[in-house]
């Protein structure tokens, strides 16, 4: 245990002794609205999909700007505060607690006191997060949203916080992906990869426990099933529905259509249509990703369904909207 204790101290040296030596080069990025703004883009080597920093400071006060990344950043130990700009939301992240930030998402860190603090950043390149990670977190709406919308919305100042307890796995995985990091060899990318998969997967999990509004068995039966149906766009069916609620499938079908005047194919295409909307939109992914998130096993099957909802051919609004 020792032995292990002395490896990750060095490892967590050796990333802070980094830390300095990165480009934090502020950008201009002009707004829409014809402010600037400032912002950090991807400042590792282009061939690293995934990255690990270490911030060993007692004092830390930065600018606030964006990011064209997504981030987690950890308080190993010690305690921070995070700002935001759109809300001036100051909030302190404390030790063993993470904030999550969206690319283009407003941030900045501030810390003043006695003892060193340590942040453990993960940083994760947008077309790896899109295509490798987000198909997994897609039955989570609210997360979904909360990872796609930062496109939508260039400026967007969303973020979570997670407070998680004393002993816990994303603690663990964060200092062997630190390890790992520090000693980085040509096998580093790829075992790193499906670390902060799992680190994702562990997130996305506290955050749907700290995030539950409400109880589903509160809501009627037909909100219920629409919920269960948004969490299981890639494959559902009716059948499969009557099995999950213990209900007949001629039931269900009457019983959604009686409330929402839509039959549940009806109700399926709408939630899969704004689903691709959302991602067209919101991500680089292709058409061919899109509809194979969304279940459809033949892409043309897509294509004609997302033109009938819309009238409109998903490639001609795809280059509309990504052209912007």
């Amino acid at each position: 245990m020792g032995e292990e204790n002395t490896r990750l101290s060095e490892a967590i040296d050796t990333l802070s002794a980094q830390f300095s030596r990165y480009d934090w080069t502020y950008h201009d990025f002009p707004t829409a609205d014809g402010r600037t703004e400032k912002i950090f883009y991807w400042f590792g080597p282009p061939e690293e999909e995934v990255m690990v920093c270490v911030l060993k400071q007692d004092t830390i006060n930065e600018q606030f700007h964006r990011h064209g990344f997504f981030f987690i950043n950890y308080a190993y130990r010690g305690s921070y505060d995070a700002v935001s700009y759109k809300f001036d939301n100051k909030i302190t992240i404390r030790e063993n607690e993470c904030y999550i930030g969206q690319p283009f998402s407003g941030y900045a860190l501030h810390c003043n006191h006695p003892d060193e603090q340590i942040i453990i950043g993960v940083l994760i390149q947008k077309p790896t997060f899109y295509r490798s990670f987000l198909p997994l977190i897609s039955g989570d709406a609210d997360l979904f949203r909360f990872f796609v919308d930062s496109r939508t919305n260039d400026f967007a100042d969303e973020f979570i916080h997670l407070k998680l307890g004393e002993d816990n796995a994303v603690r663990r995985l964060l200092e062997l992906m630190v390890i790992e990091y520090a000693n980085k060899d040509e096998h580093t990318q790829n075992i790193l990869k499906p670390m902060a998969l799992s680190l994702l997967m562990y997130l996305a999990r506290e955050y749907r426990a700290q995030t539950k509004r409400c109880d589903d068995s509160a809501l009627p039966l037909s909100a219920q099933i629409e919920n269960y149906m948004k969490s299981h766009l890639d494959a559902i069916s009716l059948a499969e529905i009557a099995a999950h609620f213990g209900y007949h499938a001629n039931y269900i079908s009457s019983l959604l259509h009686k409330d929402t005047g839509r039959t549940f194919s009806q109700i399926l295409l709408r939630l899969r249509m704004e689903r691709a909307t959302l991602l067209m939109q919101g991500t680089t992914l292709t058409l061919d990703e899109i509809a194979t998130m969304l279940g459809y096993g033949d892409t043309s099957n897509f294509y004609k369904a997302f033109k009938g909802y819309y009238g409109v051919s998903p490639r001609k609004l795809a280059g509309e909207t990504r052209g912007k």
